[in-house]
């Protein structure tokens, strides 16, 4: 779907995502999924809810995710 959206746990991603990294992924997403890069001022609110509202989720995924073995690579 977005290429340019990169896979934010280990081990594609060695250390913890970011709150920028979340921020960013969210926002592409929603680019995509709109098909606009930079919404109109009368899209504006919507369009910087479902950043906010996807950013939230991925970081509750990313927080709730158990990567097995990530442990014993991590020693």
């Amino acid at each position: 779907m977005c290429r340019s959206i990169k896979t934010l746990r280990p081990p594609a991603l060695p250390e913890q995502a970011t709150e920028e990294d979340i921020h960013a992924a969210a926002l592409q997403y929603v680019r995509k999924v709109s098909g606009f890069r930079a919404p109109a001022a009368h899209n504006r609110e919507v369009f910087d809810h479902a950043v906010e509202a996807i950013a939230e989720a991925t970081a509750q995924l990313l927080g709730g995710l158990e990567v097995r073995g990530a442990a014993s690579r991590a020693s």
